[in-house]
């Protein structure tokens, strides 16, 4: 479904008439298949967050390709209501003038989707999230950091896409939060029957709720495996990252 070949990606360092560069992603490869959930696994700085630009399509590589369904992410018609994305950011991520049913609603507008039965279906997806029909009126800065991001996954699942990219999206939150939101991303999971691109340092979490994880180091693919072959891992960098939850 998403297929990265190839990619490379660098930025201009010491400003703007600088011709020198420093490159944050070297040879990247990889493929994620309809339905599964890939684990992207990094330090910070490991240029996993630039990965997750690329694949939105935010950004475009300097090199190689970026593919969903044969089509490159850059064209916005490729991936319009098939990509999704919920960031860490989830209190600059919803407009504060907006209420909970008009964020909700925004990315369907964009796609001049809109249609009679919507009001229903903000209904169950608050249902879906865990907030009930009293959240739709409420703002952003009536919400917790929890309930904030669930209404930012309600939005990102609203059209119904085949897959959502999730850059950091638990890491703001506190500890027994973020198992009800891990808990809650792979409900949503079975029933839209969708893919995930998690991207996280979180190496629990995303033994939690991934099928193979992808480790980055300095822009580089160290090590891709299954969640259940984490023990075998053959690089040391990996088997150093993931020792804490080797049992």
């Amino acid at each position: 479904m998403i297929r990265v070949d190839c990619v490379e990606k660098s930025y201009r360092k010491g400003g703007l008439f600088s011709k020198e560069r420093q490159k944050v992603l070297t040879n990247i490869s990889f493929e994620c298949k309809p339905g599964e959930c890939l684990g992207i696994i990094g330090e910070s700085g490991s240029g996993k967050s630039t990965l997750g630009r690329l694949i939105l399509g935010i950004e475009k590589p300097d090199r190689g390709t970026v593919l969903f369904e044969g089509k490159p992410v850059a064209v916005r018609k490729a991936r319009a209501g098939n990509i999704s994305a919920v960031f860490q950011d989830y209190t600059s991520s919803i407009n504060p003038f907006y209420t909970v049913e008009q964020a909700i609603m925004e990315p369907l507008k964009l796609q001049g989707k809109i249609r009679k039965d919507d009001q229903s279906k903000i209904d169950l997806l608050l249902h879906q999230v865990g907030l009930n029909p009293s959240y739709r009126k409420k703002y952003p800065h009536e919400l917790s950091g929890g309930e904030a991001q669930r209404v930012c996954i309600a939005r990102a699942v609203s059209t119904e896409p085949k897959c959502i990219l999730l850059d950091e999206a638990i890491s703001s939150l506190d500890g027994s939060v973020q198992i009800q939101v891990l808990e809650l991303l792979m409900s949503l999971r079975k029933i839209y029957n969708m893919a995930y691109l998690f991207i996280t340092h979180d190496i629990q979490a995303a033994a939690y709720i991934c099928d193979r994880v992808m480790i980055i180091r300095d822009g580089q693919i160290e090590e891709i495996a299954r969640v259940e072959h984490l023990k075998d891992v053959q690089s040391a960098y990996a088997r150093k990252l993931l020792q804490m939850i080797i049992t």
